[in-house]
């Protein structure tokens, strides 16, 4: 998996890493992911029609084409998961952890 670009580490001192800094909706959908949790502008998204998938991406403020290079896939097979009525587990698995989020919040 690649890693996103719009993370950021800054060494200390000593030149290791001493902190990181990401986009404040990926760490608010992790700590969501954490308690398990979903926040209520991905559950709207979903009422309206599009995928937990989708409903995510848009959530985190990312595009496809982002998330395709995290997975290491091309943005028109990504697009295809996208769209899919329901994807396998593993799928899940491997879109959950390119968000930053449990599997879980993405089989609704």
């Amino acid at each position: 998996m690649n890693t996103p670009t719009e993370v950021q580490v800054i060494n200390g001192p000593d030149g290791k890493p001493a902190f990181v800094v990401i986009p404040y909706a990926q760490y608010v959908a992790q700590h969501n992911a954490s308690n398990g949790l979903i926040p209520h502008e991905v559950v709207s998204r979903m009422v309206d029609g599009a995928s937990a998938i989708k409903a995510w991406r848009e959530y985190l403020d990312l595009t496809q084409e982002q998330v395709s290079q995290r997975l290491g896939i091309t943005q028109s097979a990504y697009a295809q998961q996208e769209t899919s009525a329901k994807p396998r587990k593993l799928t899940r698995e491997k879109i959950a952890a390119a968000f930053g989020i449990k599997a879980d919040q993405l089989a609704l």
